[in-house]
């Protein structure tokens, strides 16, 4: 049964529990680390986690909702099968979300140390996206937004994902103290450079940017 799922999604098994691992990952640090501390990331899950905040929405709810927002404005810059694999990311983070979310925290409060828990949370976003996107799609829909952006404005890919992780950073102002903002900052900037040494280790990206920008590989 799961075979022929894989086949239809054009997934092999190994892409699928790399997606299914870095989701995992993911999910438990949100839980673990980033909501007991108040440190918050960039791009849609920060976002998520603002409106989780502010409005008392659930992250295993939103999270999708915005992917799927972020997925239908890059729809036409996408390839069909770096679709389906982002799909079944998000659902597979939801997913995580809600159990873990049930479950709550394991681990203790790293709250009274920030620096701690900046580190501590970059490292599971940054290794549970960077194994997600080893499967060839990606954990969220940060990537399809940054593409949008790149090819609208002509900027560089790394500047798109810049500028929504700093306007989102900005929003969470709203209920982070701004004290402890830097280190929502500094747990971006770990996630982020932790992601870049795994699509700098893939034989191919689903995509790559160039001057004239977006372009998909075959």
């Amino acid at each position: 049964m799961l075979s022929g799922i894989l086949r239809r999604l054009e997934l092999t098994k190994t892409e699928f529990f790399k997606i299914v691992l870095g989701c995992a990952i993911m999910a438990f640090g949100v839980v673990n680390i980033h909501e007991p501390s108040r440190i918050t990331e960039g791009g849609v899950l920060g976002l998520g986690l603002l409106l989780k905040k502010v409005f008392g929405l659930n992250l295993a709810y939103v999270s999708p909702i915005l992917d799927i927002a972020c997925y239908a404005l890059g729809f036409s810059m996408l390839g069909k099968r770096f679709l389906k694999k982002s799909t079944v990311a998000t659902v597979m983070f939801a997913a995580f979300y809600f159990a873990f979310n049930r479950m709550g925290p394991v681990l203790p409060s790293f709250y009274d140390v920030p620096f701690i828990a900046a580190i501590a949370g970059g490292i599971f976003i940054g290794a549970g996206c960077g194994i997600a996107v080893t499967a060839g799609g990606c954990a969220g829909g940060d990537d399809a937004l940054a593409m949008v952006i790149s090819k609208k404005l002509k900027w560089p890919i790394s500047r798109a994902y810049l500028f929504t992780d700093f306007v989102v950073l900005g929003l969470s102002l709203t209920y982070i103290p701004p004290s402890r903002l830097i280190f929502s900052f500094m747990t971006t900037v770990v996630s982020s450079y932790l992601i870049g040494q795994f699509e700098v280790k893939m034989k191919k990206p689903a995509w790559q940017v160039s001057q004239g920008g977006i372009e998909k590989n075959a």
